[in-house]
C-alpha cells in the first residue's frame, strides 16, 4: 500500500475495506474528462457561487466585492461500489455534493473570497486491495490540475487565492501544493492552504515541501493549516500510531512523524487548547439537504493532542460521529464561524503586506 492511499487511511469515510469482486481499475473505461470551459463542470465558479452562496444565521455576510478567491476541492461524495470514478454528469451525486459539502464547507469562505469549486472524477469509496484506489485518486487529481490551470488562466487575473479541501479534497490540495505551488511564483499569491481531514505530517515540511511551512500564527500567510477532529472517546494512541506509521514508512525513522494540528479556535500553535467559550459558531446537525441551521456560539472545546484535534461538542449540536469517535464529517462545521472570520483576517493581512491596503 503506497503513500497515495495511506494518506487517506485515517479519513474514516475513505478507509473502505477491500470490496469482494470489485473490478480491477484497468477493466473499466474512465468517465469522460470534464471540460472546465463549461459551467456544468463547476459546483461554484465561472457561472456563479451556486450552493456556496449559503450563509447561516449568525454568520457574517458574504462579501460583495471579494478581494481574493478560494479554490475549493470537495471530499468524497460518490459512494459507488462498482465504479472507481464519478462521471461529472452524474446529477444525483452532484446534487448531494452541493447540499452536503459546497453549502456547508465551501461557503465558509464566501465572506473573504469568490468560490471556485470544480466538479471532478472523484475516486469512490471502493478499495480492491490491488492498487485500484491509488489509480482512481491519480485520475481524479489530473482533473484537479486541469481545473486549477483553467482557473488561473481564465478567472484569477493575478488575484490572491486560498486553496482549501477536505478529506479526498484535502489530499488533492496537499498534492497540488507539492506539484504546483511549493517553490514556484504561485506561492507568493497563496494566502493559505487548508488540507483538512488529512494526516500530512510535521516532517513533510522540509522533506516533501521544500519552502512551504505550517501556519503558526492567526495572521500568517503563505502557509498550510490542518486538523482532524475526534472525540475524547477515540483511541488516540492507536490512530496516532497509524498516522505516524504513514510517515515513517515513507521517509524512514526521522523526526516529524506527528500529523500537523492547528487548533481552529485559536489558529495559534502556541495555544493548542481552547475552551468552548472561544468558539465563534458551529453548524448544528448532520450534513443534509436544505438551509444550514443557525450557528451555535460557544458550543465546542478543542485541543491538539498527538496530531489530532480532540473536540468536545455540546450535545445540542446533535452531531453524529463516525465509528471510533471520529468527527470527520464535521471538521469544517464545528468551526464554521472561526474559520470564516480568520480567513477574512488572513486575506486582509495578506493584502496589507503585499500592497499596504486593507479591504
Amino acid at each position: 500500500m503506497n503513500r497515495t492511499f495511506r494518506h487517506l487511511l485515517l479519513a474514516a469515510c475513505l478507509a473502505a475495506t477491500p470490496a469482494l469482486g470489485a473490478p480491477a481499475f484497468e477493466e473499466q473505461t474512465p468517465p469522460p474528462a470534464p471540460d472546465y470551459a463549461l459551467a456544468a463542470s463547476w459546483a461554484a465558479g465561472p457561472a456563479g457561487p451556486g450552493a456556496s452562496a449559503a450563509v447561516p444565521k449568525g454568520a457574517s455576510p458574504a462579501a460583495k466585492d471579494a478581494p481574493a478567491d478560494v479554490f475549493f476541492i470537495h471530499p468524497t461524495t460518490f459512494k459507488s461500489d462498482s465504479r472507481w470514478n464519478q462521471d461529472v454528469a452524474d446529477g444525483k451525486t452532484n446534487a448531494w455534493t452541493d447540499a452536503s459539502v459546497i453549502a456547508r464547507q465551501a461557503s465558509v469562505f464566501n465572506a473573504c473570497c469568490r468560490v471556485f469549486a470544480p466538479r471532478y472524477r472523484q475516486a469512490s469509496f471502493m478499495n480492491d486491495g490491488r492498487g485500484g484506489r491509488d489509480k482512481a485518486l491519480l485520475l481524479a487529481y489530473g482533473d484537479i490540475e486541469r481545473a486549477f490551470d483553467y482557473y488561473l488562466e481564465h478567472e484569477n487575473h493575478g488575484r490572491p487565492f486560498i486553496l482549501a479541501g477536505h478529506s479526498q479534497g484535502g489530499w488533492m490540495v496537499a498534492r497540488l501544493l507539492e506539484k504546483r505551488i511549493d517553490g514556484t511564483p504561485l506561492a507568493a499569491r497563496m494566502v493559505a492552504a487548508y488540507t483538512i481531514g488529512m494526516n500530512v505530517a510535521e516532517g513533510e515540511f522540509g522533506l516533501r515541501y521544500k519552502s512551504l511551512s505550517v501556519c503558526d500564527q492567526p495572521l500568517q500567510t503563505g502557509c498550510v493549516l490542518q486538523w482532524n477532529a475526534v472525540l475524547p472517546s477515540t483511541d488516540l494512541a492507536a490512530v496516532a500510531a497509524r498516522s505516524e506509521k504513514v510517515f515513517t514508512d515513507t521517509y524512514g525513522d526521522v523526526p516529524g512523524a506527528t500529523a500537523v494540528c492547528v487548533n481552529p479556535l485559536t489558529f495559534d500553535r502556541a495555544k493548542p487548547v481552547a475552551p468552548e467559550g472561544a468558539s465563534k459558531g458551529a453548524v448544528p446537525g448532520a450534513p443534509v439537504e436544505g438551509p444550514l441551521k443557525p450557528l451555535m456560539r460557544g458550543a465546542v472545546a478543542a485541543k491538539c493532542d498527538r496530531g489530532f484535534l480532540v473536540v468536545e461538542p455540546r450535545p445540542a449540536l446533535d452531531l453524529a460521529p463516525l465509528p471510533g469517535g471520529v468527527m470527520h464529517y464535521h471538521d469544517y462545521g464545528l468551526f464554521y464561524a472561526d474559520v470564516r472570520e480568520n480567513a477574512k483576517r488572513r486575506v486582509a493581512a495578506f493584502l496589507k503586506a503585499q500592497h499596504g491596503a486593507v479591504p
